[in-house]
């Protein structure tokens, strides 16, 4: 067997699994409301169903390695509206994938060379798939606590020299999970010139790039912000953007990576191996996805009415704020956030995820720790209703 699985930890779900076995029997008047999974529950829209309804016969062909030319040129428009810059070259620059999980993954096991000792530096808290993925590409990782100080931003001038110059990757997400900070145009600079020094690569996640709370102000992305900085060309960068969270089609497993065509030239190679190839099925649907904004507006609507109506309820009681972007609260609590989480679901039936299973201890203190993730997944009325408990739940733990 592979040595490296050994070197894992459980996943945040599992672990949350077991803690909640701990958790008392919740009233059984009270229906359960989950919060704790960034699984999205509004409806999938229309023009994705009926293309897959219209491409079935896709089922009977096998799917170039490539992705479809239609979808490649699909998302090199979305990419070249969405951001503003020159649509990228749909045969060097854009690949389809089967989700940014995936992707991401499979992409640090392109760029990690296990014999040189290297470093993947990532966010603290973090997406568990950055871990994986260079434990299992034979790396290392660093991780940079997030300072709410600085509304959750990790500060990269804090990272060693030494740790800069054995560095291979360098993950970053923005919109951030889970504290939905967005990085600024600053923060691409000061990466980028440390990515021409130390020759590290870049790879963006930015699957909740679609889920901002004010419409006249979308994140910027990581393409966007090299383009406006003088690099064209995207060199050492590659974005993860998926149709999950902005279309509501997380079964369907449909995204993108985009960026260097000297990069994405191996990683097509790495994929006629690896088999991770889009269904044509799913292909047509990804396409009416990408070209169709109407159903991505109304989501972020659905979203901003649940952070208008649970905000004013939490407020008081959680140290909570409005994110920049993502569908979390990123609450802080006053104890342990793993007792919070276990006994909100005993009294309550309304399930959380502690924020210190998302995170690791670095300088002797874990970045997640003493605070909560909140999903506003569910329908309106089961955020507020879980809410209202969530409130009464607190409010009690003090008398």
């Amino acid at each position: 067997m592979n040595p490296r699985l050994d070197t894992l930890q459980p996943y945040p779900f599992e672990k949350l699994r077991a803690l909640l076995a701990q958790a008392g029997t919740p009233p059984k008047d009270l229906r359960p409301i989950n919060l704790s999974i960034g699984e999205p529950k509004h409806a999938a829209p229309e023009c994705v169903k009926n293309a897959i309804i219209g491409s079935l016969a896709g089922l009977s062909v096998y799917p170039p390695t490539k992705g479809d030319p239609l979808l490649r040129q699909a998302i090199s428009q979305w990419i070249g509206r969405r951001y503003g810059i020159p649509e990228p070259d749909p045969e060097t620059q854009v690949l389809p994938a089967l989700g940014s999980r995936e992707a991401l993954f499979a992409f640090a096991q392109v760029v990690l060379d296990p014999s040189k000792d290297g470093i993947v530096v990532c966010p603290n808290p973090f997406y568990q798939i950055y871990e994986g993925a260079a434990l299992l590409g034979g790396a290392t990782p660093y991780y940079v606590n997030s300072d709410p100080e600085q509304n959750f931003r990790c500060d990269w001038s804090k990272v060693p020299t030494e740790i800069w110059a054995r560095t291979q990757l360098l993950f970053v997400c923005s919109p951030g999970n889970p504290a939905g900070n967005v990085m600024g145009l600053e923060d691409w600079k000061q990466l980028f010139a440390l990515s021409d020094r130390y020759g590290f690569v870049i790879a963006s996640d930015e699957c909740y790039s679609e889920i901002y709370l004010d419409e006249n102000n979308p994140p910027l992305g990581g393409m966007q912000a090299a383009y406006q900085l003088g690099r064209p060309d995207f060199k050492n960068l590659i974005s993860f953007s998926s149709l999950s969270k902005r279309s509501n089609v997380p079964g369907m497993r449909s995204g993108f990576v985009a960026g260097d065509a000297t990069l994405m030239a191996k990683f097509l190679l790495y994929r006629t191996y690896h088999g991770s190839a889009l269904s044509p099925v799913v292909s047509a649907a990804s396409i009416a996805a990408w070209n169709d904004e109407l159903h991505v507006i109304d989501n972020r609507s659905q979203y901003r009415a649940k952070f208008d109506a649970v905000l004013p309820i939490l407020e008081p009681v959680l140290d909570v704020k409005r994110p920049d972007a993502s569908f979390y609260l990123w609450a802080g609590t006053k104890g342990s956030d793993a007792d919070f989480a276990r006994d909100l679901l005993g009294h309550t039936a309304v399930t959380v995820l502690p924020g210190s299973f998302v995170g690791r201890t670095v300088h002797g203190v874990n970045p997640g720790q003493n605070r909560i993730r909140i999903a506003l997944v569910a329908p309106l009325a089961d955020c507020v209703e879980a809410a209202h408990r969530i409130a009464d739940f607190v409010r009690a733990s003090a008398k």
